[in-house]
């Protein structure tokens, strides 16, 4: 790109709202870029944590529908009462190599109470060898809940690496399958 397209480019991006929300999984760091999420961690920790106003402490001019409507859909989600969050994301600001966004892609169509192994995502992608690269990429997942890598799996024994750890992960599949059962 240009020197100067990617200087527009960057200036027509929104400053980001980042606002730090209760959970079921512990506190959530939510990012809105324009009309759309642009990044979750999970628990953020030291100078990450900092980054991202409590919910209380928000702004007035900070607070939009969007917001609202995110806050209501992971609630509902951690809740079992939601099969999924189904909110505008935005990757686009991301430096996500092509392999990166078709592994991304691909598991953002995982439904709800469902498991798909890191080969499965590999094959579906086109590259059965790169189960390792899948698992790489999922771990530092810019949209965990959102892009749900909880339902990626190992072929063996176990669940496999999460960006928020593998206790986390358990409670997600657990949660998953018991509300499964009910919606």
């Amino acid at each position: 790109m240009p020197e100067e397209a990617e200087s527009l480019a960057t200036e027509a991006r929104p400053e980001p709202v980042r606002t730090l929300i209760p959970s079921a999984l512990g506190a959530l760091g939510i990012e809105l870029t324009g009309d759309a999420v642009s990044r979750v961690v999970i628990v953020p920790r030291g100078r990450k944590r900092k980054l991202y106003t409590p919910l209380s402490s928000l702004k007035p001019k900070d607070r939009s529908d969007l917001l609202d409507e995110v806050l209501g859909q992971f609630s509902e989600f951690l809740a079992g009462a939601r099969r999924g969050i189904d909110i505008p994301y935005d990757l686009t600001g991301k430096d996500l190599p092509r392999f990166a966004k078709r592994v991304l892609n691909e598991t953002a169509k995982i439904p709800h109470g469902k498991r798909r192994t890191y080969q499965q995502i590999a094959s579906a992608v086109g590259d059965p060898e790169a189960y390792r690269k899948v698992l790489s990429v999922l771990v530092v997942n810019p949209l965990p809940l959102v892009i749900p890598c909880h339902r990626v799996v190992t072929t063996k024994a176990g669940e496999g690496s999460y960006v928020a750890g593998p206790k986390k992960k358990a409670w997600l599949l657990k949660m998953e399958q018991k509300s499964a059962l009910v919606i």
